[in-house]
């Protein structure tokens, strides 16, 4: 079974940082393209940004610029690395992986296997 463990969510004020990281196994950090996706209360899940196993990113319009995905291949972990934090950043946000070729990786159903969601909360 293929586990997703998120850490690194919390409060945080308007215009501060956070980094959140995502835990996989050995084997599906090799293979998959890991994800960020979020989700505000009341809305659909986002994609927030993808890295592939090449180091190649993505990301969604919302967080261009301040956020950035990387990888740690020693550890098998990837990282959210979240800067100039807004109000409208509040969600709950969740680590994804998915193997697939020829997409750019922002749809949910790219993805198969997903973490249990960290809540990051941005006051005004």
């Amino acid at each position: 079974q293929v586990h997703l463990i998120e850490s690194g969510g919390g409060l945080v004020q308007a215009g501060g940082s956070l980094r959140l990281s995502c835990a996989a196994s050995a084997r599906t950090f090799s293979t998959d393209t890991m994800a960020w996706f979020r989700q505000a209360p009341g809305e659909e899940r986002e994609f927030v940004a993808r890295i592939r196993t090449s180091g190649s990113t993505y990301y969604g319009d919302s967080v261009k610029g301040r956020f950035t995905v990387s990888r740690d291949n020693a550890k098998n972990t990837v990282h959210l690395q979240m800067n100039s934090l807004k109000p409208e950043d509040t969600a709950v946000y969740y680590c994804a992986a998915g193997f697939f070729t020829g997409l750019i990786g922002v749809d949910i159903k790219n993805y198969d296997t997903w973490g249990q969601g960290t809540q990051v909360t941005v006051s005004s």
